[in-house]
């Protein structure tokens, strides 16, 4: 390994207030899809990070923490799930976590730049771990609203892992109400889904209480949750929606029993305990939900930064 040239810095805003500086060794690739800019660089502080329109989306050094925790809650609340859905997550981490689950009988995976995802496949291996090659997947470029409104098939996850809802952006039109009604059309009765719901922090929660109030008025059950994320510089938020399984009434107990008798590997974040902490806000974020009323529509959607 090389030093790294301190006279290159890669430049991630988190907010217009606050931004954090990383080192580059090497770009490994940068350039431009039909829908969004990519970079794919080796920093000094997170290893090789997969960058979207200037915005770090995972790092090799946590990426797990991100992945295990979108994908775990709501499979292990699940007593059988066999068919998956998921919504971007063009690495091919959040699949490879999916396929870990030895009920997991199909997923369909759709993502609406083949570009990313070809890239990703190229130079990101130990994100997806030949995941994109496992004979349950059926892989789709399109948009992921579009494919689920023409569906007639149900799900027993759904899987949203999108970039950040960016004015101009890919993504912005499903972190609405209208959307996730589409999301509900297509979970099984005993389905449940969960979204990754941007930042939680006590600059930046405006995106994720809004998520949270939205999911509200389509779901009868809603489970917030949150986990530090080092490469993002902020506590991020989750969320769960069902018609009746709630993630927040499972034992650490029985979580780690599931996990022991389903899952083909070791997770390194989550596990029982982890969970429980996940689904524990501290009474500050408790609060800003409960006051939130905004709700996220095609009309008035929300934008991050």
């Amino acid at each position: 390994m090389t030093d790294p040239d301190r006279s290159k810095w890669l430049h991630d805003e988190i907010s217009p207030d606050l931004a954090q500086l990383h080192s580059i060794k090497r770009v490994i690739y940068s350039g431009r899809t039909k829908f969004q800019s990519i970079d794919i660089v080796d920093t000094g502080s997170f290893g090789i990070c997969l960058i979207l329109d200037g915005k770090i989306q995972s790092s090799e050094r946590d990426e797990f923490i991100y992945h295990e925790a979108l994908v775990h809650p709501p499979l292990i609340a699940h007593p059988n799930p066999q068919k998956v859905f998921i919504a971007g997550g063009g690495e091919g981490a959040t699949l490879r976590e999916v396929l870990a689950h030895s009920t997991v009988e199909k997923v369909i995976m759709v993502d609406i730049d083949q570009e990313v995802v070809d890239i990703c496949h190229r130079f990101l291996p130990s994100f997806h771990q030949n995941s994109f090659n496992d004979r349950r997947v059926q892989l789709y470029f399109t948009d992921a609203r579009k494919y689920l409104e023409e569906c007639r098939e149900l799900f027993d996850v759904i899987i949203i892992d999108l970039a950040d809802p960016l004015a101009g952006g890919p993504a912005y039109l499903l972190y609405t109400q209208e959307s996730y009604q589409v999301v509900k059309k297509r979970l099984d009765p005993n389905g449940i889904m969960s979204v990754q719901a941007e930042p939680t922090s006590i600059i930046t929660w405006q995106a994720f209480t809004a998520i949270v109030n939205t999911l509200k008025t389509v779901f009868p059950v809603v489970s917030p949750y949150q986990t530090y994320i080092a490469a993002f510089v902020d506590t991020w938020g989750f969320v769960c929606a069902s018609f009746k399984l709630d993630p927040k009434k499972l034992s650490p107990k029985e979580i780690d029993r599931r996990l022991r008798a389903r899952l083909s590997k070791k997770l390194k974040f989550y596990d029982g305990l982890t969970h429980q902490a996940l689904f524990t806000l501290p009474k500050h974020l408790r609060h800003q939900i409960a006051i939130t009323r905004k709700v996220v529509t095609d009309k008035r959607p929300i934008f991050t930064y």
